[in-house]
């Protein structure tokens, strides 16, 4: 049975969801210290992808720049499990993201938006093994966003998979050399 998880907490409902899983050979501590030393600078689809959409990015790109980006930590467990989560109107060309605290987070639920979370966990799978996944839900709040995030969707979630994928070979590779 799989242990109850801070997604599960945030976003328990959701119109999406995406998961990605890779195999780290190193220790969990190792590879979460990897996860929270991302650096998607080291990512050039996603970095195209970004300036694409409109965002920025910087020469160097970590954990920090998506909070200044309108994302929300929504919890840590260390070694475990890191989760973030995003509101907004993610199928207009400026997004319309929402500036919320936690607690906002998980209550919100003005018509017309969507709620993202987004995650790495990590299991153990031996001393220097690791199962290390990303999940993305999305929830929208009525029909009418549910409609227009799907026709979004439908053309971005083939990317989303790609930056997801990206990250967690970056991480990977990171964890694996030892790098931070």
């Amino acid at each position: 049975m799989r242990k109850r998880m801070l997604i599960d907490e945030y976003l328990p409902i959701y119109d999406v969801r995406e998961r990605h899983r890779i195999a780290v050979h190193a220790p969990v501590e190792r590879v979460y210290a990897a996860v929270r030393a991302l650096d998607i600078s080291e990512a050039r689809l996603t970095r195209t992808l970004f300036r694409l959409r409109g965002l920025p990015c910087p020469p160097r790109f970590k954990l920090d720049d998506f909070l200044k980006l309108r994302f929300i930590l929504l919890g840590e467990r260390p070694d475990e499990e890191l989760l973030l989560g995003l509101v907004g109107k993610f199928w207009t060309p400026a997004g319309e993201l929402r500036l919320l605290t936690r607690e906002e987070f998980k209550n919100f639920n003005e018509r017309g938006y969507a709620k993202a979370a987004w995650n790495f966990s990590l299991t153990r799978t031996s001393d220097d093994v690791a199962s290390l996944e990303t999940e993305t839900r999305v929830f929208c709040t009525d029909s009418a966003s549910r409609m227009r995030f799907r026709l979004y969707w439908t053309v971005v979630g083939a990317f989303s998979g790609i930056v997801r994928r990206e990250m967690l070979r970056i991480i990977k590779r990171n964890a694996e050399s030892g790098e931070r």
